[in-house]
């Protein structure tokens, strides 16, 4: 077992690679009464193609496959995962995103128990084609009721209008149509080839002792038998730059537009520090230029052109990024028109100030060093960033370190008409 000690932030986290593969990091905090637990594998919505374990032909299944297999992992043959962690004094859940899957608990007793019961019903799949049927409409009634909700039709609207290939424009759930081609026999296939622990991370954090906690894990998996290490071969189609579709506008039941920009970036390929130094820039820069304190943003409220819904933000992933920034108004048109000239000044040069961006620097590291309060931040962001090859406790060093070259840099990679996109929802009955 491995300590590695963040002197800036005084955390000492621990760290050991199973002989199977598995990641465990544990971090121990003081003066807390409260455990919490992620085991997350590398592996989400986007994963749609590629060759299963112990097979040399690539394969595409349906979309959704990832949710849904999240979904049946807590029904057992003989027993209520949730039950029995409720049993344990534990609150159980878990989450899919594009890239990663993570089943979690938080507890402030019973944590060995309640760690084996976490690690062994995501290492013992059970299904069949009877409970996947029936599944089926559960996860149905799901997705009726996302499509039926304006901010996720708005978001997903404007990536589907960014991307032309990549799937990161499907809805995470899936659709209907496809969910219905989903088989036991396909959840065994994704199961055996992206839940290895050598594809997985366990994370704890709280009231814990590193040490035994530790020997407990690896005794756990020891006990159990996996296949040998296997390198897994993901396939994604080749993605230009431009966006896929310029504008698009959907009806639905709002009392008031609701409107996206959205900036798709061309630098996709980076990991590890480069990643983090790009991210972090492009968040200065996003706040700086469009955030609630910038001078676009002052204006445009003044003029009541957008209102408290207003948000601007970056996210990037292994092959895709972009930028988002939308509001709700009553003139959607004309706040697409804004933004558009917005970047069109913007691309003579950002023009920034070391007195702002040193201001904004100091705001991140304190917000940053407010979340390391939260142990439900910290482990499902280890994780997401330890899928990058990025360290989340480089963060405040990495904020430290940026120039304004880098924010510019950063910044140069959403910019271009080709990459811009808007997507807005008009009330029904408007004209379109």
């Amino acid at each position: 077992m491995k300590e590695l000690y963040f002197e800036q932030l005084e955390e000492r986290l621990y760290y050991e690679k199973m002989t199977n593969g598995l990641d465990v990091y544990i971090l121990p905090k003081k003066g807390f009464s409260k455990t919490y637990a992620t085991f997350t594998t590398k592996y989400g919505s986007v994963d749609r193609m590629f060759t299963p374990l112990g097979e040399k032909e690539p394969i595409t299944v349906p979309d959704g496959i990832a949710h849904f297999l999240e979904h049946k992992m807590f029904e057992k043959e003989d027993e209520d995962v949730f039950q029995k962690f409720s049993e344990q004094g534990a609150s159980a859940n878990a989450f899919t995103s594009f890239t990663r899957t993570s089943y979690l608990f938080s507890a402030t007793d019973q944590l060995y128990q309640n760690t084996a019961t976490l690690l062994d019903f995501v290492q013992s799949p059970y299904f069949t084609e009877e409970t996947v049927n029936k599944e089926k409409g559960i996860i149905g009634q799901e997705i009726t009721m996302y499509d039926d909700q304006p901010s996720w039709r708005l978001y997903f609207g404007a990536i589907e209008n960014m991307y032309h290939k990549n799937p990161v424009k499907i809805d995470i759930a899936g659709t209907i149509e496809s969910i219905d081609k989903i088989t036991a026999q396909h959840l065994y296939t994704c199961y055996h080839t992206f839940y290895h622990p050598s594809n997985m991370l366990l994370f704890i954090i709280g009231a814990v002792n590193p040490q035994e906690m530790m020997d407990f894990v690896r005794q756990n998996q020891a006990s159990k038998t996996f296949a040998p290490v296997t390198p897994i071969e993901r396939f994604f189609e080749s993605e230009p730059t431009d966006v896929a579709i310029k504008h698009r506008t959907l009806q639905m039941d709002v009392q008031k537009p609701k409107v996206y920009v959205g900036l798709k970036a061309r630098e996709v390929s980076l990991q590890g520090k480069a990643m983090l130094k790009h991210e972090l820039a492009m968040d200065i820069a996003m706040e700086l230029l469009f955030g609630r304190t910038s001078a676009f943003y002052e204006r445009l409220y003044d003029e009541g052109l957008v209102d408290e819904t207003y948000d601007a933000g970056f996210m990037l992933e292994h092959g895709y990024g972009f930028a988002l920034i939308g509001t709700d108004t009553h003139e959607p048109q004309r706040f697409i028109e804004e933004v558009k000239k917005e970047l069109a000044r913007l691309s003579a040069g950002l023009a920034l100030k070391e007195s702002d961006v040193a201001r904004e620097k100091r705001k991140q590291i304190g917000s940053m060093l407010r979340q390391f309060n939260y142990i439900e931040f910290i482990a499902n962001q280890f994780t997401r960033y330890a899928f990058n090859d990025m360290n989340l406790f480089d963060v405040v060093p990495m904020l430290e370190e940026i120039t304004i070259a880098d924010i510019e840099a950063a910044f140069a990679s959403i910019e271009g008409e080709s990459q811009q996109t808007s997507f807005v929802i008009e009330p029904l009955g408007d004209n379109v």
